[in-house]
């Protein structure tokens, strides 16, 4: 079944096929849509047809993605998604609505959300490659998150891969990128010079670029998310209850989501957007959740654009300790402004205080997040101090990645807080003063 019809250009509207453009539109380089086939999706599935799959991958929804089943079926590739949503108990020190969740992508294979589109990128690379064929190697510029996902799913697959890396990346996420055995470059330079050079080095070599905001396909693996919450929450809907975790008590909640995600070059967002889109188009769908944006203060171009009313995106000197949502010039943000929008959403900023005061909150929940995934729920924090939800509201919070690609950041969390952990002499009355 061939669903994929070809691409939308997000600016211009403009329709292409898919022989005629690979990345952006040619004529005023807007991000491209991915188009499929939505009434023969319709009339081949059902919803259960979808959501009874034993399969708990992003790969059950084969029949809504644009790519065909990629080989490696006991491979870490067919590992991604399927991650759990989890109930936050209140806790009035953090300004909790009575139902909050959260879905935490560090469980992916390579430990980010990033895998979701790395996996349908692969996919998309050895379906250009054809029966028989050797798949293009795939270039990224990458914080750390999107070039380990795709050093991680390129290893599974046994394609080539080549990440170009702004040397100030943590360096958590650079030892995943080695690991995973990536031709690893860094960049002496920021995020935006490393984008710029992949995009060259793709024209020049022949190879298939990934990158956030560029690639059309990288929307499409994040949309799996949407997908996600969709069931989840279809699922949370068939019970006719909501679940406060702090106390045990339900009560009926049929007020929409309202999801927080973090904003860098808007691709998250973006790539939600177009799964509950999706899902609206099939009639599968009554309600387009509610969008929060949240980016850092230090990295908030989309957010300024939103708040001026405009669909012009300035560029700034990005400055902030999440380096996953740390981008001068966004490269996704007109689809970003777009998502927020069209879901009667808005932008939140956060201090980089803010966000580690939140990591450390959600860490105290049991969730260990990296900064951009605890800047979510700092937004949440923000939004909730401000009276700006409904606090019987249902909310979910989406961390992106795992504290563990940043431990430096964890660590300045916990400074501000009991601080280090103290060295004691192994005698119970050293102990004990401690207790």
């Amino acid at each position: 079944m061939n669903k994929f019809l070809g691409y939308t250009c997000s600016i211009c509207g403009t329709e292409y096929l898919p022989e005629q453009v690979v990345y952006t539109c040619p004529k005023d380089g807007g991000n491209l849509d991915v188009r499929v086939d939505e009434e023969l999706i319709r009339r081949k599935y059902r919803p259960e047809d979808i959501t009874s799959r034993a399969d708990t991958s992003i790969w059950r929804y084969l029949p809504l993605l644009p790519v065909s089943t990629p080989s490696g079926s006991a491979t870490p590739l067919h590992m991604v998604g399927g991650t759990p949503v989890y109930g936050l108990p209140n806790r009035e020190e953090a300004g909790a609505t009575s139902f909050v969740w959260l879905k935490d992508e560090s469980r992916n294979p390579t430990g980010s959300l990033k895998d979701r589109a790395s996996a349908v990128v692969v996919a998309r690379a050895l379906d250009l490659a054809g029966p028989g064929g050797k798949p293009p190697v795939i270039v990224t510029a990458s914080t750390g998150n999107a070039g380990a996902a795709l050093a991680g799913m390129a290893a599974a697959a046994g394609q080539e891969a080549v990440i170009l890396a702004p040397k100030s990346a943590p360096p958590a996420k650079i030892a995943q990128l080695l690991i995973f055995g990536a031709k690893v470059l860094l960049v002496d330079g920021t995020y935006d010079d490393a984008f710029d050079l992949s995009v060259k080095a793709a024209e020049e070599f022949g190879w298939y670029c990934r990158n956030t905001g560029y690639n059309p396909f990288t929307a499409e693996g994040k949309k799996t998310a949407a997908f996600e919450i969709w069931e989840w929450y279809l699922a949370t809907l068939a019970t006719g209850k909501r679940v406060n975790v702090s106390s045990g008590s339900t009560g009926f909640r049929s007020a929409g989501l309202t999801v927080f995600v973090s904003v860098g070059d808007g691709n998250i967002i973006s790539g939600l957007h177009k799964g509950f889109k999706d899902l609206l188009a099939l009639g599968w769908l009554e309600q387009m959740p509610r969008l929060i944006g949240v980016q850092a203060v230090g990295s908030a171009a989309i957010a300024e654009a939103f708040r001026a009313g405009t669909d012009k995106i300035m560029p700034v000197k990005a400055k902030t300790l999440a380096d996953s949502i740390s981008v001068d010039l966004p490269r996704d943000g007109i689809r970003a402004l777009r998502a927020v929008r069209e879901s009667s959403g808005m932008f939140v900023t956060v201090s980089d205080n803010e966000i580690l005061k939140a990591l450390a909150a959600l860490g105290r929940l049991g969730i260990f997040a990296e900064p951009a995934g605890a800047a979510a729920y700092a937004g949440l924090l923000t939004a909730q101090a401000h009276g700006w939800l409904d606090p019987e509201s249902t909310v979910l919070v989406l961390n992106t990645g795992s504290g563990l690609k940043d431990v430096s950041a964890a660590m300045q969390a916990v400074a501000l807080g009991a601080g280090p952990a103290p060295v004691i002499e192994p005698t119970l009355e050293a102990l004990k003063k401690y207790l």
